[in-house]
């Protein structure tokens, strides 16, 4: 039974190469959607250089903020991965060699070509107290501390650990989305859309502009804990935009 509760969390994306535009980051989208399937709302996302104190103060910002928090990118094998490092520094623990995460790493390196090298090894290291993070992607696990979920910043192993996880985190009701579509300026029809959200209490309206074959026209987002609710108003919303002259489109254009 799903609780009542708005359950939150907070994502900090880690990494020069996001900042600089030459790595495209995916993993807000699959994160945020995840979490809404476990319940939890994805409530803030910060975008963080590799420097020990930028990752430290939001670590420490966001953890207190919200139910829970991820990390992704800085935890793989190279001199530059300093994730691990600044988060146990944050918490005010040491780092160690997990000796749950050596043994996973000693059992995938055995047989492929290099073994466990001190690089691979690096990938074992832990704030002390914390908990593994299953990984059958690449082996290399995740890793848990406190509420502070510390992840791959390699979209396919994120997915992985997310996959690990799923059903294992106390939340909420997902939010149902559903989507209408109009050939409709959003300044002409602003006020309608207030007034189909005030008179649905529970929903949320959100529109997004589009430019698209030649024409202009927005979808319409409607969510809601309530999926009877959400389709309900989308309903509504439909009979008044047709009403008012538009051709809406159920699922959006």
């Amino acid at each position: 039974m799903h609780s009542d509760r708005v359950w939150t969390a907070a994502l900090v994306v880690i990494g020069d190469e996001i900042l600089s535009g030459r790595t495209q980051d995916r993993n807000v989208a699959q994160i945020a959607t995840w979490l809404n399937d476990q319940g939890i709302r994805l409530a803030e996302v910060r975008v963080v250089p590799d420097d020990s104190a930028a990752i430290g103060d939001a670590v420490n910002a966001l953890r207190v903020k919200h139910d829970y928090l991820f990390t992704t990118g800085g935890i793989g094998p190279t001199h530059d991965d300093i994730t691990v490092d600044a988060i146990a520094t944050a918490f005010g623990v040491p780092v160690i060699v997990h000796p749950e995460a050596r043994k996973i790493l000693e059992d995938y390196y055995r047989d492929r070509p290099g073994g466990l090298t001190e690089a691979r090894l690096r990938m074992a290291r832990t704030p002390e107290g914390a908990e593994l993070l299953r990984n059958p992607y690449s082996g290399a696990p995740g890793i848990r501390i406190g509420n502070v979920y510390i992840m791959a910043g390699v979209p396919a192993i994120t997915a992985s650990m997310l996959e690990a996880l799923t059903g294992k985190l106390e939340g909420g009701r997902p939010v149902v989305s559903v989507t209408v579509g109009a050939r409709a300026a959003e300044s002409d029809i602003a006020d309608l859309l207030r007034e189909t959200e005030e008179a649905h209490r529970g929903v949320a309206i959100g529109s997004y502009p589009f430019f698209k074959d030649g024409g202009h026209g927005a979808n319409f987002v409607i969510r809601s804990v309530d999926g009877e609710l959400a389709n309900a108003t989308a309903a509504v919303l439909t009979e008044r935009l047709r009403a008012a002259g538009y051709d809406p489109v159920e699922g959006g254009i």
